[in-house]
């Protein structure tokens, strides 16, 4: 029985309203910006800083803080007698905060990581989500981004995650064989879903038949 969906996904394909809505018709808690909170309050510092280092490599988390050290953050990020927040301590932190969850169940978890982290737990289903370059770009302008932000956005923000998978997780990103499905997101947030949701009680009936993804035997660093 699958008591937790991972999502990982590129950026501007839908994701995050398509995991809303999942969570929304399974009745299950959505850790997406509620996971991001979690962190923050675990880790004592604000929720913007958090933001600035989610999936991203130490290298573009420094030229980030580079660019706020005359700001409000300063005190947050190394402030004396606290444990300075960087990536290092955002996979940390967030590893506790998603095994947390993982433990409680029912929930659906919206990236930063958490395919590499649960994916030893057999009740963890794993779906990629994905789109084309105009479909991605076509929602950004959707919500409002002019087409150059949306193509600064497109060119910067998948690049980071796959340093940070590469940086924590010594994988490739997308690792392919980490997921039970991949979705192109361009069928439409419908027909999406009601392949996640088909997949999912499909696999549940047959459970004892088919087996799950297969599993690197690589060890998850330590930190």
């Amino acid at each position: 029985m699958y008591r937790i969906i991972t999502v990982e996904r590129e950026y501007a394909c839908g994701a995050g309203e398509i995991a809303s809505e999942l969570a929304e018709r399974l009745r299950w808690q959505l850790w997406d910006h509620a996971l991001t909170e979690a962190i923050a309050n675990l880790a004592k510092v604000e929720h913007a800083v958090v933001e600035r280092c989610e999936e991203r490599a130490d290298s573009t988390f420094r030229r980030l803080v580079n660019t706020f050290l005359r700001g409000s953050y300063q005190s947050h990020m190394s402030a004396p007698g606290k444990e300075p927040f960087n990536t290092d301590r955002f996979v940390s932190v967030g590893q506790q905060v998603m095994e947390e969850a993982a433990k409680a169940g029912n929930c659906v978890i919206v990236g930063r990581g958490a395919a590499y982290f649960l994916r030893e737990r057999a009740d963890a289903f794993h779906v990629f989500l994905y789109a084309s370059y105009p479909e991605k770009m076509r929602r950004l302008q959707l919500s409002g981004k002019s087409q150059r932000e949306a193509g600064q956005l497109l060119d910067h923000v998948d690049r980071d995650r796959i340093e940070f998978v590469k940086r924590y997780f010594d994988a490739d990103w997308p690792t392919r064989s980490l997921y039970h499905i991949m979705i192109n997101t361009a069928m439409g947030n419908e027909n999406v879903l009601s392949i996640i949701l088909g997949t999912v009680h499909s696999l549940e009936r047959s459970a004892g038949e088919i087996p799950p993804p297969s599993r690197s035997s690589q060890p998850l660093p330590s930190w």
